[in-house]
Parts: structure tokens; C-alpha cells; sequence
């Protein structure tokens, strides 16, 4: 399996290792640090920052009536997201145990921070909070369906697809039979990569 397919979606990992550092520098030039998954800002930053607040007066005057109009429809998306959230936690939480494949973190995925960010008002806040939300529930989901995918069907598409996930670097070729008959236990159980 170690083809030229395989170099290319490391070398991605690669990159999306150095963009986690870049966000990293971010911290330093922006003047916050993280503990305990709370953001903090020092204090002349947070002085300046709450200066740039626009008032939910101007912001509600400002936005376009087709965006206030629908907004109710963004917002109706919150119950099936609910729903989904909910029949992925129990099918992750009784499956994965049985199948013997690693859990996955969900705050690695679903992240409330940027209710922070004191020049947010609180609509922004909120809209913030639901982006982060429903964006880390869809990247969640795909990450459980991911290993599920490697345990019970590791091969790689025939046609192209946009994106691969986390595991796709494992499947086999498509078509190559022998390597799947010979190989399929093995492949579904390799989650050595998934650090604890």
C-alpha cells in the first residue's frame, strides 16, 4: 500500500501539521494563551479589543434583510444536528467498544472558544458558537464514520474523491483483491497511529 497515493496524503498530513503551528504562532502575535481549554487575553488587548464591539443596534441596522430573513433557517438546522449528535454519541459509545476501535475525543472536534473574543457582540457570540458547533459535529461524525469505514470496508474509491478522511491512507487499492483477502483483518484493527 505504499504507493504514490500514499506519499501524497502523507505530505498532506505534513502540511496540516504546519498549519497547526502557524495557528500556534497566531497565540503569540495576537497576545493570548490557552489553559484548560480557556482562552486568555491580556488585559490591555481585552481594553482594546471590547473598543471594537460593534452595538447589536448598528450590527441588526447593518445587516441585509434577506440575511435577517434567513436566519430562521439556519437556526432550524440546530434540531437535526441535535438528533445526528445524539444517534452518533450512543452508536460511538456502544459500538466502537465492541468492534475494538479507538474512541473518539470529541473535544477534539467540537470547540467553543470564540465567545472570548471581546469584540464580539453577544448575536455574533452566538452565531459563533453554532458555526463552531454544528462545523465540529459534521468533522466529528466524519471521524467516527472514518474508523468505521477502515473496520468494516477499507477500500479506497475507483473515481477521485474531493477530500479524504483521516484513515483513507490505510485502505487498500481499489481492485487489488489479494491484498484485501490476505490482508482485511489486519487493516481494520491498525489504529497504532491514533495517539491516546
Amino acid at each position: 500500500m505504499h504507493d504514490r497515493l500514499t506519499e501524497l496524503l502523507n505530505s498532506i498530513r505534513r502540511l496540516e501539521q504546519e498549519l497547526r503551528d502557524e495557528f500556534a504562532k497566531k497565540q503569540q502575535e495576537y497576545f493570548y494563551e490557552i489553559r484548560n481549554k480557556k482562552v486568555y487575553f491580556k488585559e490591555e488587548i481585552r481594553r482594546q479589543n471590547r473598543n471594537l464591539i460593534k452595538k447589536t443596534r448598528y450590527y441588526l441596522k447593518d445587516a441585509s434583510l434577506l440575511n435577517i430573513l434567513t436566519a430562521p433557517l439556519i437556526w432550524s438546522c440546530l434540531l437535526p444536528a441535535l438528533f445526528l449528535d445524539l444517534m452518533v454519541t450512543i452508536y460511538h459509545a456502544i459500538c466502537f467498544p465492541v468492534y475494538g476501535i479507538p474512541k473518539v475525543k470529541r473535544d477534539d472536534y467540537i470547540v467553543f472558544d470564540r465567545h472570548y473574543l471581546s469584540y464580539l457582540n453577544w448575536i455574533e457570540k452566538l452565531n459563533c458558537c453554532y458555526c463552531g458547533y454544528f462545523n465540529g459535529l459534521i468533522a466529528y461524525v466524519q471521524e467516527i464514520a472514518a474508523r468505521t469505514e477502515q473496520y468494516w470496508c477499507p477500500i479506497k474509491h475507483a473515481r477521485r474523491v474531493r477530500y479524504t478522511h483521516s484513515r483513507y491512507k490505510k485502505f487498500f487499492d481499489y481492485g487489488d483483491a489479494r491484498s484485501f483477502r490476505r490482508r482485511n483483518k489486519e487493516v481494520r484493527r491498525d489504529f497504532s497511529d491514533i495517539g491516546s
